[in-house]
């Protein structure tokens, strides 16, 4: 094993490389030299890449909800069977992907308050299209249509009504987490007009295959890392959040109680008269009550007695002190 340099050798070394005395050129025949092909690897692109992966966490859940959900809402508004599946998350930045977007038909920006931050809802070229023929009447026996060129502003017009649509399906996933109202700001075709991060930002890809018959195309969902930054622990609870929720009844119990309205008399005295003393009972006649003017009024909470209290005003409406609890024997 060759030795290894002290502190003192290695300052040496890079003066005398600083200072000309000592070259970096190899000498002698390349071809003697071992080497192998390589690629090179930056380590801390792919730490970086792993961490913003997991910066999210549970937010396939919460894809996963979108696309149940919006399965149902495309069916039930295009009148055909629409399967939505969710095939990844992925990480980029996000000039990176949208560079990527070449064959991007329809790219719908959402703002989504009160986050701070929106995301992009980008369908495919090969889906944009058969789409617009799905809402427009044509068959999905028939084969789409696939012109080269751009969708124009009636076509993304018409998609923006599926877009809409979306928007409440991701409020409704997102409720588990944080209360929002997403909505679509505008659609556009060209990549280069839509931005809602920095071109180095960090991004979260939610990829989803949709499928209408014999008809299928991708469908993305962009978020910057930075929008669900701010609920990030709400994320990581989400787990732990549902399974209080379903607890069981106890909590639920509890929780309605907690909810009752419960009647609170403030009780000066009692009588008790005979019925045929009842009946004759007019105007102006007087009744003695057992009870002294200078003693503290009885609380009855649900016709237990409680409490005890003083009788007053403020702001010129009656009100009562509380001033005891009422111990069982007293």
């Amino acid at each position: 094993m060759e030795p290894i340099l002290n502190k003192e050798q290695i300052a040496e070394l890079l003066e005398g490389i600083k200072n000309g005395k000592v070259s970096t050129d190899l000498k002698g025949d390349s071809s003697s030299l071992d080497s192998v092909n390589a690629t090179p690897v930056d380590l801390f692109r792919i730490a970086g890449s792993s961490d913003k992966k997991q910066r999210i966490p549970n937010l396939d859940i919460i894809l996963d909800a979108f696309a149940t959900n919006y399965s149902i809402t495309l069916t039930s508004q295009l009148q055909r069977t629409v399967t939505l599946k969710r095939t990844g998350i992925d990480s980029h930045t996000f000039q990176e992907y949208l560079l990527s977007q070449k064959d991007a038909g329809a790219i719908g920006v959402l703002s989504m308050d009160p986050l701070k931050n929106g995301a992009l809802m980008v369908i495919n070229s090969e889906l944009c299209f058969s789409l617009v023929e799905i809402m427009l009447g044509a068959s999905t026996e028939i084969a789409p249509l696939q012109p080269d060129r751009k969708p124009t502003t009636i076509e993304l017009n018409v998609l923006k009504s599926v877009m809409v649509q979306a928007c409440k399906d991701i409020d409704k996933a997102l409720e588990q987490v944080i209360e929002i109202e997403s909505s679509i700001v505008k659609v556009e075709s060209n990549s280069r007009l839509v931005s809602i991060a920095e071109a180095d930002a960090d991004i979260l890809t939610g990829t989803f295959q949709l499928t209408i018959g014999n008809l299928s195309g991708t469908f993305d969902i962009v978020f910057p890392v930075a929008t669900f930054d701010p609920v990030r622990e709400e994320f990581r609870d989400l787990l732990r959040v549902k399974t209080v929720r379903q607890s069981g009844w106890k909590d639920v119990l509890i929780n309605e109680v907690d909810k009752m309205s419960t009647t609170v008399v403030a009780q000066s005295g009692i009588i008790t008269v005979p019925v045929r003393q009842a009946i004759k009972l007019k105007k102006g006649d007087i009744l003695n009550i057992d009870y002294d003017p200078n003693s503290p009024l009885k609380i009855l909470v649900e016709g237990k007695h409680k409490f005890f209290a003083n009788p007053g005003t403020i702001n010129g409406i009656k009100a009562i002190h509380l001033t005891g609890v009422y111990e069982q024997g007293e």
